[in-house]
């Protein structure tokens, strides 16, 4: 079974050459041409969507090949459920803490309250696309659209759970097909080796892609309009800091590991996703410093793409926080059984619209739409700053996909404690012998 290689000990290199200072840095020319000069910030849009395009090109073949070698090498293919049904009962709970944390915190901090915004003056036509989007959105037409109608047609739209769905049932055929699958097997895990290669030469682009992506942001919508709205934005970002400091922390901590150390070994993943706003744009990185902290393969490759599906806490969280200011900004009073109808229909909307642009936008349409006693219209009273909210609920969704992965790993007894603990705390993976990448944690 294919294991990204171990690092080599670290040398010291000058701070210029670090990744996560190249993206700070970007980020922060970035959002100082956007304030001083915004035209020329709007017009460097291009630069962080072909950096996005970029990765989003590379992804599919990074899933594939991670869970097909994964679930190659697996000796029990029982194991490929086992891993699957514990990772989805760790993200319906993980979703759920979101939603009530989102709850919990409109209601302590109340940041609606004294708008007295009159429904009917609200002005619907500015998110009737989200809405007509959201209409559009089911259940079971989301469950039906993971099966390709086309194995290239999944590689093609670059649909992460479709890539998913057709590797893990290729990995199961290849370890049922025994030695004479054995050339494929090996076909693939050579192919590996040039395909994460290659993730490191698009990341070096990074910088580039933060940059624009940045300036396109800070130029088109202004820090000003920030200001009216500027108290909903700073309780979305404390009650993001909150969930994943107290409960991550939490979670973390019973599993042996420290969410703080954790972030710090992913600081440059963290600021990519913060500069563009796409936790998409860090997925091959994480695949990939995920095994190389300990987690096996197979289940880094099972949980990290099902999660960018099925365990996004950001925008749960977002989603329970933004329909009660809405409410509170339109005074209207929710009981306690419209509240939990909210927090129910929200959980089933935020799996319905993954994989959608502006899902999170989208997915508060969706449940506005089945939740009628707030006004959908009132979405456009946070349509101005979504795009400052985004960034937060994508840095959540990306720690809440990390620490899943380590739990998920730890609980099968497919973690290597030591890599783990070298990684993140600096000492470079090196001091474990490469060998036991895979080798688990017995405890």
């Amino acid at each position: 079974m294919h294991t990204v290689p171990a690092p080599l000990a670290p040398t010291r290199r000058p701070l210029y050459r670090h990744l996560y200072v190249q993206v700070l840095v970007a980020i922060a020319l970035g959002a100082l041409i956007g304030h001083l000069w915004p035209e020329t910030g709007e017009r460097l849009k291009p630069l962080g969507d072909a950096f996005i395009k970029l990765v989003k090109m590379i992804i599919a073949p990074v899933i594939f090949l991670t869970v097909v070698n994964g679930i190659a090498g697996m000796s029990n293919l029982r194991t490929v459920g086992r891993v699957m049904g514990k990772a989805l009962a760790y993200f319906l709970v993980m979703s759920t803490l979101a939603l009530v944390v989102g709850l919990i915190v409109a209601h302590v901090v109340h940041p609606g309250a004294g708008l007295h915004i009159d429904p009917s003056a609200l002005d619907a036509s500015a998110v009737r696309g989200y809405a007509s989007q959201a209409h559009a959105l089911t259940l079971t037409g989301f469950l039906m659209d993971i099966i390709p109608s086309t194995v290239i047609g999944a590689f093609a739209s670059g649909n992460i759970l479709q890539v998913l769905f057709f590797a893990v049932l290729f990995g199961i055929a290849l370890a049922m097909s025994g030695e004479r699958a054995a050339p494929v097997t090996r076909f693939f895990d050579a192919l590996t080796a040039p395909v994460f290669r290659l993730v490191h030469l698009l990341m070096k682009a990074a910088p580039i892609g933060a940059f624009g992506a940045i300036a396109f942001t800070i130029g088109k919508y202004g820090i000003g309009s920030l200001a009216n709205l500027a108290w909903l934005v700073l309780t979305f970002y404390l009650a993001s800091a909150l969930f994943v400091l107290v409960v991550l922390g939490a979670v973390a901590r019973l599993t042996g590991f420290s969410v703080l150390a954790l972030i710090r070994y992913l600081k440059a993943e963290l600021l990519l996703v913060l500069g563009t706003s796409s936790s998409e744009a860090a997925l091959p990185s994480l695949m990939e410093k995920m095994e190389q902290a300990g987690c096996r393969a197979s289940v880094v490759g099972l949980v990290v793409p099902a999660g960018y599906s099925f365990n996004l806490d950001g925008t749960n969280l977002y989603m329970t926080l933004a329909a009660l200011f809405i409410a509170q900004a339109t005074g209207i009073e929710l009981t306690l059984g419209q509240q939990l109808a909210l927090l129910a229909v929200a959980m089933v909307s935020s799996k319905g619209a993954a994989g959608v642009t502006g899902a999170g936008f989208v997915t508060l349409a969706a449940t506005l739409t089945v939740v009628p006693t707030v006004p959908v219209a009132g979405m456009a009273l946070i349509l101005g700053v979504d795009r400052f909210m985004s960034e937060c609920r994508s840095i959540t969704n990306f720690i809440g996909n990390a620490v899943a992965t380590v739990v998920v790993a730890r609980w099968e007894g497919a973690l290597d404690r030591a890599r783990l603990d070298a990684a993140l705390h600096g000492h470079g993976a090196a001091a474990v012998p490469a060998a036991t990448a895979s080798s688990g944690d017995a405890a």
